[in-house]
């Protein structure tokens, strides 16, 4: 009898192209689409290249791009009532009562859901909870120690489109290391656990002597 397959990890049960939404923004992540993936890569670096080059910060260029934009719209808009010509086409813009309650409704569940989060660590209810976030946090400062939040989203985008289809083009190699990976972390915390409960029983039985 044949050994079982190691476990899919990354949610393999589907397509990585299904997993990504199935639809035009899966297809420029996966390469689909090469020309487009292309364009936005090329796009990306020519702006973090510039951004670095020019020293402007992203904040003060798109303030200058709006600044930009509505100063032409608004002479345009002159300009049209003194010539009797027509305006600017620019469409209503307005958000629908049903959109803005779906938005509200979405942020309702996800701030009660960190709050929630929050509770629960703050009177250590969740021993688990509380050491991925730790870790995310300690990522997060360790990444921002490196570089600036520009390059990191730049970092990010480049990561995005290059990281999956690196992943569908060797998905075995990446899930035999996974696997090994994986076995060897749940070893470790095994031991963890381990000493941390006979801590625990230490702690306990000297509270029981001293009693």
């Amino acid at each position: 009898m044949g050994s079982s397959p190691p476990p899919q990890y990354f949610g393999r049960q589907r397509s990585l192209h299904d997993i990504l939404g199935g639809g035009n923004v899966a297809d420029v992540i996966l390469w689909r689409r090469r020309s487009v993936t292309i364009s936005i890569l090329l796009g990306t670096v020519a702006a973090w290249v510039i951004f670095q080059m020019s020293g402007y910060t992203f904040l003060s260029f798109v303030s200058n791009v709006l600044l930009l934009l509505l100063s032409i719209l608004f002479v345009w808009a002159k300009a049209a009532g003194l010539l009797n010509r027509p305006p600017p086409p620019i469409p209503k813009l307005q958000l629908s009562e049903a959109v803005i309650k779906t938005a509200a409704d979405s942020v309702y569940s996800h701030v009660n859901m960190v709050l929630s989060a929050t509770y629960k660590l703050a009177l250590g209810k969740d021993t688990n909870l509380f050491y991925r976030v730790a870790g995310c946090l300690w990522l997060i400062s360790f990444v921002g120690g490196l570089t600036d939040f520009l390059t990191l989203g730049y970092t990010g985008l480049v990561a995005v489109l290059t990281i999956p289809v690196l992943y569908e083009k060797n998905e075995s190699y990446v899930e035999r290391y996974v696997n090994i990976a994986c076995m060897e972390l749940r070893h470790r915390y095994e031991s963890y656990t381990k000493h941390l409960n006979k801590v625990k029983n230490w702690i306990s039985e000297k509270k029981e002597k001293l009693g």
